[in-house]
């Protein structure tokens, strides 16, 4: 029987490495510029860390977790919980007041796998601990989008507000008494989240039920007085910032620690999923795990699938070439003079790669056009002989004699 991936996990092939490297070192490089720290918690955590966190009335908890039922492990659904774990383990606060911190990997969840939604998927995910002023939300999502006018992408920036312990029960209640005669429209799912978790109900893509909340009381008319000057202080810094954004009231977080500040960057070219990151404020998570009282947090993260995916559909860049120079060595004697050559050249940061078998020149020349090579170096017997090799622009087809020393090639290859 033939062994193939499981359903929903994917091999990233080398054609494809290129683009995801590409959204790791620019995110690495923007994060830099915003003093972001790389941090790496491992993959698996203890099952009583996510049900703290994310809720046990979650869609995630209940049904997508991968748990080790007999150990009480859990592969992590989401990168928050665990990073904020590390944190509190190593005391990681006691140093500064700002904790910067981000981390890159995969995450596992069993769901229904469609276009850019795997049961391991990829995420870039941010998190600012210890800071509670509404300008720090504003330069978090101006860090996201930075990231992605960087990457070449674009997408539509969509805020809400999700109140606080104080002005939510009020709204939750007129949420659930607009929910409780319109019950009958709705999915399973969404009656079923009407007793645990109203809000989610907004946040449903079923057309009808949709349908159904359209004239469902908005958040943002019923914050508290604190919670309206802080998404008003948000607003603020956005525009300062000269990030565009528009409200949106049905926006909601799918995991109970999430307050205040919630947002989502959209794309319209991925279909359904037009989400390509989300993030907002949890300033009670840090203390419910066991952290520092009154510590506020907020963070964000992006699924590297769907970057990729649309980096792939804007056809921004031919695949990147698997090497610099290609030597073409004719004969085992040219062989043999060009591999101490090879090495020298890998030495000064070339990417040179040869042919040992003894293919001839036409089949060596093919081979170095589907490797994408810039320059193809010829050496045969005559080429020894003199000492100098035929150095082939493979772009323009111009050839020209180089000496068969690394420096020279090197030179000559703008190396």
């Amino acid at each position: 029987m033939k062994i193939v991936a499981l359903n929903g996990f994917k091999d990233i092939q080398p054609g494809e490495t290129w683009l995801w490297r590409r959204v790791e070192e620019t995110a690495r490089d923007v994060f830099a510029r915003f003093a972001f720290q790389e941090i790496r918690p491992p993959v698996l955590e203890k099952t009583e860390l996510f049900k703290r966190s994310i809720g046990e009335a979650t869609d995630i908890v209940e049904k997508e977790m991968y748990t080790f039922a007999d150990k009480g492990l859990t592969m992590r659904p989401e990168a928050t919980a665990g990073l904020l774990r590390a944190v509190i383990e190593h005391n990681l606060l006691a140093a500064r007041p700002l904790r910067r911190l981000f981390t890159i990997g995969p995450m596992f969840r069993h769901e229904r796998p469609q276009m850019g939604r795997l049961r391991q998927f990829h995420q870039l995910d941010v998190e600012a601990l210890g800071g509670a002023h509404p300008l720090l939300d504003a330069e978090l999502m101006a860090m996201g989008a930075a990231l992605l006018t960087e990457l070449g992408l674009t997408a539509s920036l969509e805020i809400n507000s999700l109140g606080c312990p104080n002005c939510r029960p009020a709204y939750r209640e007129k949420l659930l008494a607009f929910i409780a005669g319109r019950s009958g429209g709705l999915c399973a799912d969404c009656q079923r989240r009407s007793a645990t978790n109203p809000l989610r109900v907004l946040d449903c893509k079923n057309p009808a039920c949709r349908a159904e909340v359209a004239a469902a009381p908005a958040i943002l008319d019923h914050l508290c007085p604190d919670c309206a000057a802080h998404f008003a202080g948000v607003e603020t810094g956005l525009e300062t910032l000269g990030v565009s954004y528009q409200r949106n009231k049905f926006m909601v977080r799918g995991l109970d620690y999430y307050c205040r500040t919630t947002f989502e960057f959209l794309t319209t070219n991925l279909g359904a999923q037009a989400a390509v990151g989300a993030g907002g404020r949890y300033d009670g998570l840090i203390e419910q795990l066991g952290g520092p009282k009154d510590t506020p947090g907020i963070g964000f993260a992006m699924g590297m699938e769907r970057l990729v995916l649309l980096l792939q559909q804007q056809e921004q860049a031919d695949a990147e070439a698997e090497a610099d120079l290609y030597i073409a060595a004719l004969g085992a004697a040219a062989v043999n003079a060009c591999l101490p050559l090879a090495q020298h050249l890998r030495e000064r940061g070339l990417r040179v790669t040869m042919d040992y078998e003894g293919r001839a020149l036409k089949n060596q020349m093919k081979l170095a056009d589907r490797l994408g090579t810039a320059w193809t170096l010829i050496v045969g017997d005559d080429e020894l002989a003199s000492d100098n090799g035929l150095l082939r622009d493979m772009h323009s087809k111009e050839q020209r004699a180089v000496a068969l020393n690394a420096a020279a090639i090197g030179e000559a290859t703008g190396q």
